[in-house]
Protein backbone atom coordinates (compact mmCIF):
# COMPACT_ATOMS: atom_id res chain seq x y z
CA UNK A 1 0.00 0.00 0.00
CA UNK A 2 1.41 3.37 -1.02
CA UNK A 3 1.89 5.81 1.81
CA UNK A 4 0.54 9.36 1.49
CA UNK A 5 3.46 11.80 1.18
CA UNK A 6 4.18 13.57 4.45
CA UNK A 7 3.44 17.17 3.26
CA UNK A 8 0.04 16.04 1.95
CA UNK A 9 -0.68 14.05 5.13
CA UNK A 10 0.12 17.10 7.27
CA UNK A 11 -2.51 19.15 5.41
CA UNK A 12 -5.05 16.31 5.62
CA UNK A 13 -4.50 16.01 9.37
CA UNK A 14 -5.12 19.73 9.87
CA UNK A 15 -8.21 19.85 7.63
CA UNK A 16 -9.69 16.78 9.34
CA UNK A 17 -9.84 18.77 12.58
CA UNK A 18 -12.40 21.17 11.06
CA UNK A 19 -16.11 20.67 11.91
CA UNK A 20 -17.83 18.37 9.44
CA UNK A 21 -14.64 17.16 7.78
CA UNK A 22 -13.42 13.61 8.25
CA UNK A 23 -10.21 12.12 6.84
CA UNK A 24 -11.77 11.32 3.44
CA UNK A 25 -13.27 14.78 3.00
CA UNK A 26 -9.99 16.32 4.14
CA UNK A 27 -8.14 14.26 1.53
CA UNK A 28 -10.49 15.51 -1.19
CA UNK A 29 -9.95 19.13 -0.10
CA UNK A 30 -6.17 18.70 -0.02
CA UNK A 31 -6.20 17.13 -3.49
CA UNK A 32 -8.29 20.06 -4.75
CA UNK A 33 -5.67 22.47 -3.42
CA UNK A 34 -3.04 20.65 -5.46
CA UNK A 35 -5.10 21.24 -8.60
CA UNK A 36 -5.41 24.97 -7.97
CA UNK A 37 -2.97 27.40 -9.57
CA UNK A 38 -0.02 28.01 -7.24
CA UNK A 39 -1.02 31.67 -6.74
CA UNK A 40 -4.46 30.60 -5.46
CA UNK A 41 -3.11 28.15 -2.90
CA UNK A 42 -0.62 30.74 -1.67
CA UNK A 43 -3.41 33.31 -1.41
CA UNK A 44 -5.45 30.87 0.70
CA UNK A 45 -2.48 30.16 2.95
CA UNK A 46 -1.84 33.88 3.43
CA UNK A 47 -5.52 34.55 4.19
CA UNK A 48 -5.55 31.83 6.87
CA UNK A 49 -2.29 33.16 8.33
CA UNK A 50 -3.66 36.72 8.41
CA UNK A 51 -6.79 35.70 10.34
CA UNK A 52 -4.85 35.88 13.59
CA UNK A 53 -3.17 39.18 12.76
CA UNK A 54 -6.04 41.14 11.23
CA UNK A 55 -9.09 39.94 13.17
CA UNK A 56 -9.78 40.54 16.83
CA UNK A 57 -12.72 40.72 19.23
CA UNK A 58 -14.65 43.96 19.54
CA UNK A 59 -14.06 45.42 22.99
CA UNK A 60 -17.73 46.30 23.42
CA UNK A 61 -19.76 43.40 22.04
CA UNK A 62 -17.23 40.60 21.53
CA UNK A 63 -17.82 40.24 17.79
CA UNK A 64 -15.06 39.27 15.39
CA UNK A 65 -14.03 42.34 13.44
CA UNK A 66 -11.12 44.05 11.73
CA UNK A 67 -11.70 47.22 13.76
CA UNK A 68 -12.37 48.02 17.42
CA UNK A 69 -15.11 48.94 18.01
CA UNK A 70 -16.74 46.84 15.33
CA UNK A 71 -18.91 48.52 12.65
CA UNK A 72 -22.12 47.71 14.52
CA UNK A 73 -20.92 49.22 17.81
CA UNK A 74 -19.53 52.23 15.94
CA UNK A 75 -22.82 52.88 14.11
CA UNK A 76 -24.37 55.93 15.79
CA UNK A 77 -27.70 55.34 14.03
CA UNK A 78 -28.40 52.12 15.95
CA UNK A 79 -30.56 52.15 19.09
CA UNK A 80 -28.42 52.32 22.21
CA UNK A 81 -31.17 51.40 24.69
CA UNK A 82 -31.73 47.76 23.65
CA UNK A 83 -29.06 45.11 24.16
CA UNK A 84 -29.53 41.78 22.38
CA UNK A 85 -27.54 39.03 24.11
CA UNK A 86 -26.51 36.07 21.94
CA UNK A 87 -24.39 33.03 22.65
CA UNK A 88 -22.00 33.33 19.73
CA UNK A 89 -20.99 35.35 16.71
CA UNK A 90 -22.89 33.01 14.34
CA UNK A 91 -26.15 33.92 16.07
CA UNK A 92 -25.39 37.62 15.78
CA UNK A 93 -24.67 37.26 12.06
CA UNK A 94 -27.97 35.42 11.57
CA UNK A 95 -29.95 38.16 13.34
CA UNK A 96 -28.09 40.88 11.41
CA UNK A 97 -28.76 39.22 8.06
CA UNK A 98 -32.49 39.82 8.56
CA UNK A 99 -31.96 43.59 8.89
CA UNK A 100 -34.91 43.88 11.32
CA UNK A 101 -32.98 44.49 14.56
CA UNK A 102 -31.37 47.89 14.97
CA UNK A 103 -30.11 47.81 18.55
CA UNK A 104 -26.82 46.74 20.11
CA UNK A 105 -25.38 43.28 20.80
CA UNK A 106 -23.37 41.42 23.38
CA UNK A 107 -21.87 38.00 22.68
CA UNK A 108 -21.66 35.76 25.75
CA UNK A 109 -19.18 33.37 24.16
CA UNK A 110 -20.92 30.28 25.56
CA UNK A 111 -24.03 28.90 27.26
CA UNK A 112 -24.03 27.46 30.76
CA UNK A 113 -23.44 23.71 30.64
CA UNK A 114 -22.21 22.36 33.99
CA UNK A 115 -21.76 18.84 32.60
CA UNK A 116 -19.32 20.25 30.04
CA UNK A 117 -17.68 22.41 32.72
CA UNK A 118 -19.05 25.65 31.22
CA UNK A 119 -19.60 27.74 34.34
CA UNK A 120 -20.58 31.43 34.75
CA UNK A 121 -16.91 32.47 34.63
CA UNK A 122 -16.86 31.19 31.03
CA UNK A 123 -19.38 33.88 30.02
CA UNK A 124 -18.56 37.50 29.15
CA UNK A 125 -20.20 38.74 32.35
CA UNK A 126 -17.77 41.60 33.02
CA UNK A 127 -18.50 43.02 29.57
CA UNK A 128 -22.24 42.44 30.12
CA UNK A 129 -22.25 44.26 33.48
CA UNK A 130 -20.14 47.10 32.07
CA UNK A 131 -22.67 47.71 29.29
CA UNK A 132 -25.54 47.86 31.77
CA UNK A 133 -23.60 50.15 34.13
CA UNK A 134 -23.31 52.73 31.34
CA UNK A 135 -26.96 53.55 32.06
CA UNK A 136 -28.27 53.61 28.47
CA UNK A 137 -29.78 50.11 28.32
CA UNK A 138 -33.49 49.91 29.17
CA UNK A 139 -34.11 46.40 27.81
CA UNK A 140 -32.03 43.23 27.54
CA UNK A 141 -33.26 40.79 24.89
CA UNK A 142 -32.05 37.23 25.50
CA UNK A 143 -31.71 35.64 22.06
CA UNK A 144 -30.19 32.38 23.23
CA UNK A 145 -32.36 29.72 21.58
CA UNK A 146 -34.58 27.07 23.16
CA UNK A 147 -32.11 24.42 24.32
CA UNK A 148 -31.76 23.36 27.95
CA UNK A 149 -28.43 25.23 28.12
CA UNK A 150 -30.09 28.34 26.69
CA UNK A 151 -32.91 28.16 29.24
CA UNK A 152 -30.46 27.78 32.13
CA UNK A 153 -28.37 30.69 30.87
CA UNK A 154 -31.47 32.85 30.39
CA UNK A 155 -32.62 32.17 33.97
CA UNK A 156 -29.15 33.00 35.29
CA UNK A 157 -28.94 36.28 33.37
CA UNK A 158 -32.48 37.30 34.26
CA UNK A 159 -31.74 36.85 37.97
CA UNK A 160 -28.47 38.76 37.57
CA UNK A 161 -30.15 41.72 35.86
CA UNK A 162 -33.11 41.81 38.26
CA UNK A 163 -30.85 41.82 41.32
CA UNK A 164 -28.39 44.44 40.05
CA UNK A 165 -30.41 46.51 37.57
CA UNK A 166 -34.10 46.14 38.55
CA UNK A 167 -35.27 48.95 36.25
CA UNK A 168 -34.08 47.14 33.13
CA UNK A 169 -36.66 45.05 31.27
CA UNK A 170 -35.54 41.48 30.48
CA UNK A 171 -37.24 39.83 27.51
CA UNK A 172 -36.71 36.78 25.36
CA UNK A 173 -37.44 35.86 21.78
CA UNK A 174 -41.01 34.65 21.29
CA UNK A 175 -41.40 30.90 21.25
CA UNK A 176 -41.63 30.65 17.49
CA UNK A 177 -38.23 29.00 17.83
CA UNK A 178 -38.69 25.24 18.23
CA UNK A 179 -37.58 23.54 21.44
CA UNK A 180 -33.99 22.40 21.12
CA UNK A 181 -33.16 24.83 18.29
CA UNK A 182 -30.27 27.29 18.09
CA UNK A 183 -30.63 30.89 16.90
CA UNK A 184 -27.95 30.55 14.23
CA UNK A 185 -29.95 27.85 12.42
CA UNK A 186 -33.26 29.75 12.27
CA UNK A 187 -34.71 31.27 9.12
CA UNK A 188 -35.03 35.07 8.94
CA UNK A 189 -38.84 35.23 9.18
CA UNK A 190 -38.94 33.06 12.31
CA UNK A 191 -36.29 35.27 13.89
CA UNK A 192 -38.07 38.47 12.83
CA UNK A 193 -41.33 37.35 14.43
CA UNK A 194 -39.56 36.01 17.53
CA UNK A 195 -37.86 39.35 18.01
CA UNK A 196 -40.97 41.42 17.23
CA UNK A 197 -43.14 39.44 19.66
CA UNK A 198 -40.50 38.92 22.33
CA UNK A 199 -41.74 38.18 25.82
CA UNK A 200 -40.82 39.41 29.27
CA UNK A 201 -39.04 36.83 31.38
CA UNK A 202 -41.17 36.30 34.46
Amino acid sequence: MQKIPEPLQAVIDQLARLPGLGPKSALRCAMAFLQWPEAETRRLGTAIHDLRDKLHLCGRCGALADSDPCPICADASRSSDILCVVADWDSMLTLESGAFYTGRYLILGALLAPLDNVQPDSLALEKFDARLLEGEITEVVLALGATLEAENTASFLRARVQSRFPAIRVSRLAQGIPLGAEVKFMDKETLRQSLQFRQDLA
